[in-house]
């Protein structure tokens, strides 16, 4: 598919064309259509109200819609096709009356007065169809544009007007190819480069519009391809949408490919975007530079056409001092001499691919290597670390070949590398073949890192491969679909694992991702996945559990309601058929459709999911041998004031079941739910009926009260009747409904008595998640007795699976994950002699300085242990700095930051946020961790209004980081005096700052928890009488 439409335009005066969006005559506007690239038609997305999403700050409410202005134009049509009709029929009238000669004979009066009259009405109503807007004849009907006295064109920094008003490019000239040469000044900070474009023009106009952000650029030039005579050219910069206006000296004509060289310079990035500097230690300190580009840091680095749907090849040279390394997309094509100490590194022309997937490293890097299949695999470190990447080596090799089987395409790079970064913000980036990530999520130290370690970097690892193919071999066309990348990877990282580890492969992991997406997809502030998006901020904040988590369960959904077979069949035809190309979800359904042969309708079936936010709540009564069911939306926010909004949710639900006749139902079985309410007729009555087998499907479900008190008494009495997974989810469902008042919470505390039958790991950690929040928000409310007594429950129902728990590595990966749950529910709350033992055995580490040896899979309670004394806190940032282990050093961190002292929790913040004792990367983690603790609540809080600026600057707004840091340290807040003091800071700081959608969501998830406390408090304090 080619997303650049060819349709030639007239010429037009440089300051009109691609502006005249904004001019209201009907001649001017049909110039500047939002181009064919733009993925989401209106009636495809929610949209958030208006003024949340303006294109152009300040001017969006002036734009005339692409549909107001094909209905001008079908008008004008309208009414000249009439007036031909009429012309014709008053020609035809010659043959009206003949007399007996033959002659014409004149109309009566009469009838010329009717002809008038119907000719003057016909006319009246064309007329009104040609100038009423298109809008009056929509449901939705029209809006009063708003006016404004603002200046249409904004200015350039120069004070001359700029050619264009829109944050998305233009598409009338597209990049072909570009040439990238980099030098990176590990000495002064800074870099220097040039960068040729090679440009295609699709419409005729005046001018380039690309990115630009933070760039010098000294030097321009325009040359049509097969001249050899460069002409300069004026640049102007629009630094509010990051762009720049290349002024050709003449017509760019349609059809024609011109050359666009720039010279520029910049300093390396401070922040963890763009090209960024990184300091890291050996023997001394050293430096390294690395790129992150996603989402729209490629125009901090070289100017380019910095969105998904303009892909172009690549080529890129880097200068160096000789005793680095240098890494790119593709391999090292040659490296020549340039100056003294200083050579150029030349990569070979990359894949066609989007322009946040190029990548440079350049510093000094060690790595082991092994071939498969044609492709050269490599892992990369700092030369200390080397021994630590032996086992992400040989994972990528067996997931690569796994991906290239199942997907039926080869890897098409010669080469895959994966690079640990010292200091990393994300957790890995997915650049084409050349792969970076966090240490702690690459390397593995055979001493210190344990099965847990282990498994979370096999899941990264999987996650970052499969995007080679999700995401690089096929794009979205913009980031309105960035679940297309994020959600399907996610899915693929589950799949994969369970498909070739099975050793660490737990479903629990994939089952408590989907329940974190539900919770923050019942939020009002939730999203859909496929949403309308245009500035960095909420681009940024695509980026999130929505995005991923849900993305992925969907995914999950369908492949179940398909068969595995479609399913694979259905991503195949998808992959190949678009391949070096962008996509929007309807290509993925159509491909989809496509294999089932046209008898399921998949676009019609996921579009329910994709473009609404939250999911549904299904209510089951059951009567005899029928189940009545009704769909709504689940809203956590009973006082919500928007139930007609809610009423008109409808999804199509592949609904699965199973029954005490030992029956289950799902995959191409499924009852699908497609109208507000229907009813299952069984063959026979049956004793229970559990809906959401092993919770694979995303809603919830509500059981009326005899269905409720069968399921707890089944648990009860034989909990393996049900799978762990679907135990898991009744726990979960039956708390959240709790939550609202729509079920009990002594009915809700009742169903989990059952634990004390319970051996399988997601059962217990869900309770246990559900169980400390309640806790959490006791504790954080002074009410201490009461949150003993929650503990207490917790403790009888757990005390016997806590006391077999050893402290050792031994068992099975969900074993040892239980191990680790109960041991620290056990300790945290100074349970039986668990914390006597973790201190003895920290002691006993600490008096060797760190040389024996503990077991991997409980160090961090030991740790945790250890820092609660001021000997023990000072002793591990000790050997935090002297680690190189860095599954221990994150261990230790977590135990630094769950002491009570105020005064140290304080230092480490501040040196986290500082960044070169403890890498600013970690600082999330820390505030996170800091929050949760009773001291260090309010304490985690304070610090980030008053550091609330800089921690802007260093991590973006709307980025996953400070959506992380202002979910975490308000999330226990439940009284109406934090409500009002969360809701001041963020209006004081910005109204753009109070309209992020972390920040929306933590004052609903402020009034849920003021909600929870005025439904159930005193429920609660009756049920632990």
């Amino acid at each position: 598919m080619d997303p650049f439409p060819s349709n030639d335009r007239i010429q037009l005066p440089r300051n009109m064309i691609e502006n005249s969006l904004f001019e209201e005559e009907p001649d001017v506007v049909d110039l500047a259509k939002e181009p064919s690239l733009h993925p989401l038609e209106p009636d495809e997305v929610e949209y958030e109200p208006r003024s949340s999403r303006l294109l152009v700050r300040g001017l969006a409410e002036h734009e005339i819609d692409e549909d107001e202005e094909d209905y001008e134009s079908s008008a004008r049509l309208l009414g000249m096709s009439f007036m031909n009709r009429s012309t014709g029929l008053r020609s035809s009238t010659t043959g009206y009356r003949q007399s007996s000669s033959g002659s014409c004979s004149a109309p009566s009066a009469r009838t010329t007065v009717i002809c008038a009259v119907i000719l003057v009405i016909a006319v009246s109503v064309i007329m009104a169809i040609y100038l009423l807007p298109k809008c009056t004849f929509t449901k939705e009907g029209c809006q009063k544009k708003k006016q404004t006295q603002e200046v249409i064109y904004p200015h350039a920094t120069n004070g001359q007007v700029f050619p264009w008003a829109n944050i998305r490019l233009p598409s009338d000239v597209v990049p072909v190819h570009y040439d990238i040469v980099l030098q990176p000044n590990l000495t002064s900070l800074m870099f220097s480069g040039s960068v040729q474009i090679t440009v295609k023009v699709l419409q005729v106009t005046w001018h380039i519009i690309l990115h630009s952000s933070r760039l010098s650029i000294t030097k321009a030039t325009l040359t049509p391809v097969g001249s050899s005579q460069p002409k300069p050219v004026e640049i102007l910069e629009y630094p509010v949408n990051d762009q720049i206006a290349i002024l050709a000296p003449e017509a760019l004509l349609v059809g024609h490919s011109y050359t666009l060289n720039m010279e520029y310079h910049s300093n390396l990035s401070d922040t963890y975007y763009g090209f960024y500097k990184i300091a890291y230690n050996s023997s001394a300190e050293r430096w390294l530079a690395a790129t992150q580009f996603e989402p729209l840091a490629a125009r901090a680095v070289f100017p380019c056409f910095d969105e998904p749907a303009f892909k172009a090849t690549f080529q890129v040279k880097v200068k160096r001092e000789e005793q680095h390394s240098a890494l790119s997309n593709m391999p090292k094509k040659k490296t020549t001499p340039v100056t003294d100490g200083i050579v150029q590194d030349e990569f070979s022309i990359s894949l066609k691919m989007s322009t946040y997937l190029v990548a440079v490293v350049v510093g000094d890097l060690a790595n082991t290597s092994k071939e498969t299949n044609g492709t050269l695999v490599s892992v990369y470190a700092v030369p200390q670390k080397l021994d630590q990447a032996e086992y992400a080596l040989d994972t990528s090799v067996k997931l690569l070949e796994f991906y290239q089987e199942y997907f039926d395409i080869k890897y098409p790079l010669p080469k895959l590398d994966l690079v640990a970064i010292p200091d990393f913000q994300a957790g890995a980036m997915e650049n084409w073949g050349l792969i970076t990530f966090r240490e702690t999520v690459l390397l593995h130290d055979n001493k210190t890192s344990s099965a847990m370690d282990k498994k979370k970097i096999t899941a990264v690892i999987a996650h970052e491969l499969a995007h080679q193919w999700f995401g690089n071999l096929v794009t979205m066309e913009w980031w309105n679909d960035l679940w297309l990348n994020e959600g399907f990877a996610t899915f693929m990282e589950f799949f994969a694992m369970n498909e070739i580890f099975p050793d660490l492969f737990t479903n629990d992991d994939f089952l408590n991702l989907r329940f974190k997406a539900m919770a923050e997809d019942s939020l009002n502030a939730s999203h859909p996945i496929s949403l309308a998006v245009q500035s960095e901020e909420e681009i940024e904040e695509m980026f999130d559990v929505v995005s991923y988590g849900k993305g992925a369960s969907l995914l999950l959904m369908l492949k179940n309601y398909l068969s595995k077979d479609i399913f694979r069949v259905g991503i195949q035809g998808y992959l190949y058929d678009h391949s070096y190309n962008s996509t929007r979800s309807d290509d993925l359904w159509d491909s989809m459709t496509k294999v089932t042969s046209g008898k399921v309708d998949v676009k019609k079936l996921m579009k329910t999911w994709t473009v609404q936010k939250g999911f549904p709540l299904v209510t089951v009564t059951t009567k005899g041998n029928q189940i009545f069911l009704r769909q709504e939306r689940f809203v956590r926010n009973v006082e919500s004031k928007n139930e007609t909004i809610h009423s008109s949710y409808l999804w199509h639900i592949p609904l699965s079941y199973k029954t005490s006749n030992g029956s289950s139902f799902f995959s191409s079985h499924a009852h699908l739910l497609a109208n507000k309410s229907d009813v299952i007729t069984l063959t026979d009555k049956v004793g229970w009926v559990k809906f959401n087998v092993e919770a694979n499907d995303y809603y919830i479900v509500q059981y009326d009260d005899a269905g409720w008190k069968i399921l707890i008494q089944l648990l009860k009495e034989d909990p393996t009747a049900l799978t762990s997974s679907d135990r898991a989810n009744l726990i979960n469902n039956i708390f959240n409904l709790a939550g609202l008042g729509l079920v009990s919470l002594d009915k809700a505390f009742e169903l989990i008595e059952y634990l004390v039958k319970e051996n399988c790991t997601a059962p217990i950690t869900e309770a246990l998640h559900q169980v400390n929040h309640i806790y959490n928000l006791v504790e954080k409310r002074g009410l201490q007795t009461l949150a003993a007594k929650i503990v207490k429950k917790v403790e009888n129902m757990l005390r016997d699976k806590i006391k077999k728990q050893t402290w050792t590595n031994s068992g099975s990966l969900s074993e040892q994950e239980l191990q680790s749950s109960l041991l620290t529910f056990a300790c945290s709350h100074n349970l039986g002699n668990c914390s006597n033992t973790a201190t003895m055995l920290f002691n006993k580490w600490m008096n060797s300085r760190g040389t024996t040896s503990l077991p991997t899979d409980v160090m961090k309670i030991i740790f945790t242990a250890g820092a609660k004394t001021e000997v023990g806190w000072q002793f591990l940032l000790q050997m935090y700095s002297s680690l190189v282990s860095e599954a221990e050093k994150l261990k230790i961190l977590e135990a630094l930051a769950s002491t009570d002292d105020v005064g140290n929790l304080m230092r480490l913040m501040q040196i986290s946020l500082e960044g070169v004792q403890i890498r600013s990367q970690d600082l999330a983690l820390i505030i996170g961790t800091v929050s949760h603790t009773l001291p260090g609540n309010l304490l985690a809080w304070d610090f980030v209004k008053e550091n609330w600026k800089q921690l802007k600057q260093k991590f973006h707004s709307g980025s996953f980081t400070i959506q992380n840091i202002v979910t975490s340290t308000t999330r226990l807040f439940s009284t109406e005096e934090h409500l009002r003091e969360v809701k001041t800071f963020f209006a004081s700081v910005s109204e753009e700052t109070v309209q992020l959608r972390c920040v929306q969501a933590a004052i609903e998830t402020i009034q849920l928890n003021i909600q929870w406390m005025k439904i159930n408090l005193e429920k609660l304090e009756k049920l632990l009488l």
